[in-house]
């Protein structure tokens, strides 16, 4: 029974420890905190999770609250005009719904259940001088801990990563009390608004530790109106300041939420990180080597929601790369080979989202315009989202886009 080590208790490492027990593997996960501890923090992102990564999961019997989180059906673009008014408003809806989990639930729910099928949790945290002295008991280290000191351990990859700081601030609230959106009061779905040099909001129906909720998720343009976070402001001062920017910038929106209030208070999250993607294996002091995954190796901005979804088809890809490698030694030559299985689904996510960043350029303002009486352009967009890889054939080049138009048109 080979023995593997999993550092970070999130989606990825949590996946893959689970999926690994499956097929009788011995593993033990290292997280820095209980699943008490989980629940009582602070959220942690904005996960929604589209049918491919959810589907990883049903495999291995993780789903295990789809009964109870809202089914979102679709996706829905608003865009401001000069005016402030909404000059696109149309909403796709997706060919199998996706879901938004608390994760605070989710890692501390699936902990628990690693435990319960003979994983082994050690709840401590990890340095590098610790990481050194734990390889000689393991025939393959993972580092899945997308934060703290190990990250360190990977650099950044200049030729894969054009950014070198934050494209946008963050800031996050999960509420309860939203009305429902008036243009499509019977179905959920993602909200994207956007104005022009201010920056997004998106609303992401949610479940939480008190039941649905939605999640406003502010996307602001450096040095603008949205990033206005540095002083951390508490809970409730964090939410009233996210309200009056909607009532300033997204009317619309601030019209569903002005009543709403925070779910719990620790329902507050702000940040902001360069996107990177950096080389997968660290060689430590002692010679031996260390494989990263999910957001350690490749860390999009949130704009086009793929993290959860990242971490979920890099947890997949690295159970594919271990089971077949059979009895052979876990080397530095193999991790590098099953960092560009998965780097060959993550390429074509991060060239989308890190377009998605830009100003959008003519030919994407053509598609949004046309997919405001074209169904098909709507449904296509939205699926995108589950599989990012169909944005290269029509929507990120401007000469498929225009060939595209024509097909459709």
């Amino acid at each position: 029974m080979r023995k593997i080590l999993i550092i970070g208790a999130g989606q990825a490492g949590l996946q893959l420890g689970l999926s690994l027990l499956d097929h009788d593997y011995d593993v033990t996960v290292m997280s820095a905190r209980t699943p008490e501890e989980i629940r009582g923090g602070r959220v942690m992102s904005t996960q929604a999770m589209f049918h491919t990564a959810l589907q990883h999961e049903r495999d291995h019997k993780l789903n295990l609250w789809e009964d109870q989180a809202p089914e979102i059906e679709g996706l829905g673009l608003s865009l401001a005009g000069p005016d402030g008014s909404r000059a696109l408003d149309w909403v796709g809806w997706l060919d199998n719904y996706g879901q938004s989990i608390d994760q605070r639930i989710k890692m501390a729910g699936w902990l628990e259940l690693f435990e319960e099928r003979g994983g082994k949790a050690i709840f401590h945290g990890v340095t590098t001088a610790d990481l050194d002295g734990l390889i000689k008991h393991y025939e393959l280290v993972l580092v899945a801990a997308g934060k703290g000191e190990l990250v360190q351990l990977f650099h950044r990859n200049p030729e894969r990563s054009p950014y070198t700081a934050p494209q946008r601030m963050l800031s996050v609230s999960y509420v309860h009390g939203g009305r429902r959106r008036p243009e499509h009061p019977d179905a959920d779905a993602v909200r994207f608004n956007v104005v022009p040099g201010v920056g997004e909001l998106f609303v992401i129906p949610g479940f939480t530790l008190s039941g649905p909720c939605e999640i406003p998720f502010f996307e602001g343009l450096p040095g603008g109106p949205l990033d206005c976070w540095s002083d951390r402001p508490g809970p409730a001062e964090h939410w009233n300041r996210m309200r009056e920017l909607m009532r300033q910038y997204f009317p619309w929106e601030y019209d569903r939420f002005k009543d709403a209030e925070l779910t719990d208070p620790q329902a507050t999250l702000t940040g902001g990180y360069a996107p990177v993607v950096r080389h997968p294996v660290a060689k430590l002091p002692s010679g031996g080597h260390v494989l990263g995954m999910a957001d350690v190796v490749v860390a999009n901005d949130p704009i086009t929601g793929q993290g959860s979804n990242n971490a979920s088809k890099c947890a997949a890809s690295y159970l594919d790369s271990i089971l077949e490698r059979g009895e052979q030694p876990f080397d530095a030559q193999w991790m590098e080979d099953a960092f560009e299985r998965y780097w060959s689904r993550a390429e074509p996510v991060t060239r989308w989202t890190n377009t998605m960043l830009q100003p959008p350029p003519e030919h994407v303002m053509n598609l949004f315009g046309a997919a405001q009486e074209n169904e098909t352009i709507r449904t296509r967009f939205v699926n995108g989202f589950d599989n990012p890889a169909d944005f290269d054939n029509w929507f990120l080049d401007p000469v498929r886009a225009e060939e595209y138009l024509k097909q459709v048109g």
